[in-house]
């Protein structure tokens, strides 16, 4: 019989696995908003994470590791929006070109920064008092999470507060559904796809940070593992909405710990079965509401001024 902490260990775990994939969620929701796919969200994160983790190990600040992260993450959101906003160039082969040198550049950079014994880097701290820890279940599965994840928790309210709540927000919402009447309005369809494209990688890099730091504490060659394209799916089920979108990252970050947690019980099930847990409850999630989701309507449609 599976011990009540054990349980408790679960739920704390699933609440960290999910806060990177919340974090990028929140970039999602503005980029695709905006009209404009970003599948080089994975690439994104792994990038983020590597830059963290060398930032960390340089000098232990993690607030500048951070900061580094969502640079490294701008950049790269840089070069897919000028390619796919004002080259108008197809935004799946652009992101998916995007994860390819992601891939390459990170397997190269971790050969040559991380070649000698492997140590773990500086942390995101945990800020809450001793005695918030020692409170039954809340203290383990909330109180003890770095801080990093209480950031990711607060990140969607903010989102759809701006989304919902402002008219930048309603601007970026509209340019996505109807970028004729946006720029009929005065105002500029590339900015406005510009500064969702943007926002992805920032808060694609932070992810990636907050995969490599709140636990971990070393970079793994691809340790995103797909987690960017779990969020893709997430952006789906949340309809875009950034804190529907946060809950549907708790539910897959609930199958990444169970299937973790599984394997340290020494099940007879192969662990190769057991990694595809998170992937098999993505892909049924999604078969479940396949048809009932409308995407914003010029998701994935090149912006040229030109045409009538």
């Amino acid at each position: 019989m599976i011990s009540l902490s054990v349980f408790y260990d679960w739920l704390a775990a699933s609440v960290r696995l999910a806060a990177p994939l919340m974090i990028v969620g929140v970039g999602g929701s503005y980029t695709e908003r905006s009209g404009v796919f970003n599948i080089g969200m994975e690439g994104m994160m792994l990038t983020g994470a590597l830059v963290s983790v060398a930032v960390s190990a340089l000098n232990g600040n993690v607030l500048l590791a951070a900061l580094c992260s969502m640079l490294a993450g701008f950049l790269m959101a840089l070069g897919h929006a000028y390619l796919t906003v004002t080259r108008r160039a197809n935004q799946i082969v652009s992101g998916a070109a995007i994860n390819l040198f992601a891939l390459g550049l990170t397997n190269l950079l971790n050969a040559r920064l991380f070649d000698g014994p492997r140590t773990r880097v500086a942390l995101y701290p945990i800020l809450a008092p001793e005695p918030l820890r020692e409170i039954p279940i809340l203290g383990q599965v909330f109180f003890s999470q770095p801080v990093i994840v209480w950031v990711a928790f607060l990140m969607p309210f903010i989102a759809a507060w701006v989304m919902y709540r402002t008219s930048w927000g309603l601007n970026i919402r509209a340019v996505g559904e109807h970028s004729r009447a946006v720029a009929t309005a005065g105002l500029s369809v590339v900015q406005l796809r510009y500064a969702g494209v943007l926002l992805s990688g920032i808060f694609a890099g932070l992810g990636g940070s907050a995969l490599a730091l709140s636990d971990l504490g070393y970079f793994v060659p691809n340790m995103t593992a797909g987690r960017g394209f779990i969020v893709l799916a997430a952006l789906v089920v949340g309809r875009w909405n950034p804190i529907v979108v946060a809950a549907a990252s708790l539910l897959f970050g609930a199958g990444d710990a169970l299937q973790l947690r599984v394997q340290t019980f020494g099940s007879i099930i192969p662990y190769q079965f057991l990694v595809m847990v998170p992937y098999i409850l993505t892909i049924a999630v999604l078969a479940g509401v396949v048809g009932k989701t409308s995407y914003p309507k010029e998701a994935g449609k090149a912006y040229n001024p030109e045409e009538e």
